[in-house]
């Protein structure tokens, strides 16, 4: 979409919005709304600056000069929509992820497919580098799709550890920060600190947090500045690579048990439509599945319209 679109507050919010949904079901990450709803460079940019509004509020003593310094009316509007829809959506997203997994991952399969063309699409030049990249990209996403989950305690050096991996990989398009602590062993144990609650942990974690966003948003910056069609290009191919989190048709492998006591899913194999029914006995519901991956697709072709016709208006 425009620039100007996506500036104004309304236009912020409501990307905040996408990012929040997306951040809730697995596998899908906040930073592919950012990349594709054209707010993902002003992200990096105002989340890089915040060691040097924090040196201006220091040195300067002036608040008002620091919140400029890290574009922070953007970056709380944004936070404003994320939370909003995260407090909004969580249960309903998760009641349909529960209910209907197959259906959930089949929009956003859809999804990020346009995401894939649509970002693409923005490489400046697509060369041997850039088609290196891409596969490097999906290959790393495929690769962490692929890890066995880990069981680690969380003593502070790990939940500081943790904190700095998960929200980093959150800023990557592709790759889910929820994910991540589910790899390590850590979403459960995480969640607990937060029910509990335990500030000591949660405010390392939270420091990870704080670490891992700054340094991976500058990494992501500078490379972008520097090497703009090899990074959209790697970024891209995260994308790609996380599809297979999304392949709609699965078996579960194995399972892991919650604090509450209940079972859930911890391990998938996907599947061919075809052998979906005679492997699991459910049904594959092809025509939905597909009907879907479609309507998510059209959404992407839709924004990028709307993006165009925007910009033939000025």
């Amino acid at each position: 979409m425009s620039n100007e679109g996506a500036q104004s507050a309304p236009g912020i919010i409501l990307r905040g919005c996408l990012m929040g949904a997306a951040d809730i079901v697995p596998g899908v990450s906040g930073g592919t709304m950012a990349l594709i709803t054209g707010i993902y460079q002003r992200l990096l940019a105002a989340l890089g600056h915040i060691p040097e509004a924090g040196v201006t509020l220091v040195r300067q003593r002036s608040p008002v000069m620091a919140w400029k310094t890290m574009d922070a009316g953007f970056l709380v509007m944004l936070l404003g929509g994320i939370l909003f829809s995260v407090v909004t959506l969580a249960h309903g997203i998760g009641t349909l992820l529960d209910d209907h997994p197959m259906l959930v991952r089949a929009f956003f399969s859809g999804l990020i497919v346009g995401a894939v063309i649509h970002v693409g699409r923005q490489v400046p030049l697509w060369s041997s580098a850039a088609g290196f990249g891409l596969v490097v990209g999906a290959l790393v996403a495929w690769s962490i799709a692929q890890l066995t989950p880990a069981t680690l305690a969380l003593t502070p050096m790990v939940a500081f550890g943790a904190g700095f991996v998960a929200i980093s990989a959150m800023v990557l398009p592709g790759i889910s920060g929820s994910f991540i602590l589910l790899l390590l062993g850590l979403y459960e144990p995480i969640l607990d600190a937060i029910r509990e609650p335990s500030l000591a942990i949660l405010a390392i974690f939270a420091g990870g947090c704080a670490l891992g966003l700054v340094a991976m948003a500058r990494l992501v910056a500078t490379t972008l500045a520097r090497f703009p069609s090899v990074t959209l290009a790697v970024l891209t191919g995260f994308m790609v690579g996380s599809l297979t989190n999304l392949w709609p048709w699965k078996k579960v492998v194995a399972w892991r048990n919650r604090s509450a006591g209940d079972a859930e899913p911890l391990l998938y194999e996907n599947l061919a439509p075809w052998h979906y029914a005679e492997v699991t006995g459910g049904e594959p519901q092809t025509v939905m599945v597909v009907s879907l991956a479609g309507l998510g697709f059209g959404l992407i072709v839709l924004v990028e319209w709307l993006g165009k016709a925007d910009g033939s208006k000025r």
